[in-house]
């Protein structure tokens, strides 16, 4: 009889989160154990119960999803999840608060398809929010300037600050925008813009884009009315308008979901990863590309170390090919 694949959910909201849990239904999970309002100190004790009960050649079917609406919240339960493993006693880890780490990945996808990210100016709408600060790691990853937009100049400096520390080669400029001259301002020159606000919230007017002369890409992570990014529709999937490429929410969101299925797939694979934005933009590449990224992770005193994903060859047809983005 084959080892069940239980994923242990852990969640500091009080209620936890349906979505996730439906994702990993849907994604082969065969006992799903689910935690809400966990604090950091009650993630020690959880982890002994996932890892003490299986050989370590069963380990790799166990993992663990850090979810949750607090982003910073689950920053604190994810590290203590890495410190509570020693040895060879670990599982794989998928950390995707309230999406952000696969939604950040499949924005910036989408950017890449039509416009080459290296020296690329982009700016972030609501930069210092948790996506649009994933978005801005990935973009400056891949040698884009990155401007970081907030109501607050002194928010925005200090998150780019804070993302220098993490991505030292990058570019970060902070912009503040509060109304439409300081918008057109920041706009300029910018060829890739990401509204990464929240819902209900308009950022950007059709007036302000329509003046952006070097505009190519319009990404909008808002689907809810009125969208971020006045004129773009949260259906939109590279749709033409104007002679810029536009993507609504929804448009980004089925890249969305096929990066946070294969993630919860490849945690079952071995049992000693921990994806974070940087591996979700990485399987994301792989769906896109058909090949197999193979990831090497080391973790220690709840420091997460990350070593470069490589590229395999690509997938024969019987293994499957690029997915649909």
């Amino acid at each position: 009889m084959p080892t069940a694949k239980i994923l242990l959910q852990l969640d500091p909201d009080p209620q936890i989160s349906v979505f996730d849990s439906v994702v990993a239904v849907d994604s082969g999970v065969d006992q799903l154990f689910r935690h809400g309002g966990v604090s950091a100190d009650q993630v020690r004790d959880l982890v002994y119960g996932l890892i003490f009960t299986r050989s370590l050649a069963e380990l790799k079917n166990s993992a663990i999803f850090i979810g949750g609406s607090d982003v910073s919240t689950a920053e604190t339960l994810l590290k203590a999840a890495v410190g509570s493993f020693f040895g060879p006693m670990r599982v794989s880890i998928l950390f995707d608060p309230n999406g952000a780490n696969t939604t950040a990945a499949a924005a910036v996808l989408a950017a890449g398809r039509h416009h080459e990210l290296a020296g690329a100016e982009t700016l972030i709408l609501a930069g210092t929010g948790p996506v649009g600060q994933r978005a801005a790691r990935l973009l400056a990853r891949q040698g884009a300037r990155v401007r970081i937009a907030s109501r607050k100049l002194e928010k925005a400096t200090s998150v780019c600050e804070s993302l220098k520390a993490e991505v030292a080669e990058g570019t970060f400029l902070p912009y503040a925008v509060s109304d439409e001259a300081s918008l057109t301002a920041a706009l300029a020159g910018v060829a890739v813009v990401i509204a990464a606000g929240a819902a209900n919230v308009q950022l950007a007017a059709a007036s302000a884009l329509s003046q952006a002369t070097d505009l190519q890409v319009l990404i909008d992570l808002n689907a809810a009315p009125p969208v971020g990014l006045e004129g773009v529709d949260p259906m939109d999937k590279a749709k033409q308008r104007d002679g810029r490429i536009c993507y609504g929410a929804i448009g980004v969101g089925g890249t969305k979901m096929k990066i946070h299925k294969r993630a919860l797939a490849r945690i079952f694979e071995q049992n000693d990863l921990v994806l974070n934005a940087e591996e979700a933009y990485e399987i994301g590449r792989e769906l896109e590309l058909g090949r197999v990224v193979i990831f090497g992770t080391t973790a220690s005193s709840g420091t997460i170390q990350r070593k470069t994903g490589r590229t395999a060859e690509p997938r024969s047809a019987e293994q499957g090919g690029p997915a649909d983005a």
